[in-house]
């Protein structure tokens, strides 16, 4: 699904939501803890997806808003919290003003944007001065064992599979982050499993988007490259793993909302 458009996601909000939404809740965890979300805490979700960040934060007594482009996921994080204010929007264009967040957090969002400088411009923008950023994604694919299974999916497409991008790597966002003007106070690296049950979900959650032909095409190809990684019982459990990282945008006046105009005599 990576790269998939608006339409596609919506498309396959519920099988992303039961497939694989918890899978990350580890990285949640990290970058909530991280940031000290706490009672109080306005925190923005950008790529909220299915509402699983916004649940986490709300049950730590925070305030809690979401972004998303696709109206499928929106329709599901806001049933699944329904005191959020969930709205249309993607990290390039945040309907805020400046400054309207204590923390913002973005979790396997940030890779879609268009433009990568823009859409951590526009998140720093709506963080209060001296406020916290978090942002989490894949690790490197050799961390990850569902990339043996994605990139055997690709070379049956006769496509190359893709590069890790500038985020995944050691350092990566550390790096997008210090350029993007903020400071890094924590990183770190967590483990995440996916497991399925049986191999008609391991090819359902792989192949999630696929029409019938394709499924049907690609499933042999899916089964033996996740052959590896089969348990006793007929499941499959895939070890992966999530960086995440924390930076405070600057708390000089440059980046302090406007003062208020003072009332004509």
């Amino acid at each position: 699904m990576d790269g998939a458009g608006v339409d596609a996601w919506s498309a396959v909000a519920d099988g992303w939501a039961e497939l694989w939404s918890t899978m990350a809740d580890p990285a949640r965890r990290a970058l909530l803890d991280a940031t000290a979300v706490g009672p109080g805490t306005r925190v923005l979700d950008v790529g909220c997806g299915s509402g699983e960040l916004l649940d986490a934060a709300t049950r730590r007594g925070a305030v809690v808003t979401g972004v998303d482009p696709a109206p499928g996921m929106r329709a599901l994080a806001a049933a699944r919290v329904p005191d959020a204010d969930v709205r249309d929007g993607d990290a390039e264009h945040l309907p805020f003003g400046r400054g309207a967040f204590d923390v913002v957090l973005a979790v396997n969002a940030l890779q879609f944007a268009d433009d990568l400088d823009d859409a951590l411009a526009e998140v720093v923008r709506v963080t209060v001065p001296g406020g916290l950023v978090g942002v989490s994604n894949w690790a490197e694919g050799p961390r990850n064992d569902v990339t043996v299974v994605e990139d055997a999916v690709a070379r049956f497409h006769d496509d190359d599979p893709p590069p890790d991008g500038d985020l995944r790597p050691a350092g990566g966002l550390e790096r997008v982050l210090r350029d993007a003007g903020l400071d890094v106070v924590e990183a770190g690296l967590v483990d995440l499993t996916w497991e399925v049950p049986d191999d008609a979900t391991l090819v359902r959650g792989i192949l999630l988007g696929e029409d019938p032909a394709t499924v049907a095409e690609a499933t042999p190809t899916v089964l033996a490259a996740a052959s590896p990684f089969r348990t006793p019982s007929g499941g499959y459990r895939l070890s992966n793993a999530f960086r995440w990282a924390v930076a405070r945008t600057p708390s000089d006046a440059s980046h302090a909302p406007p003062p208020p105009t003072p009332p004509r005599s």
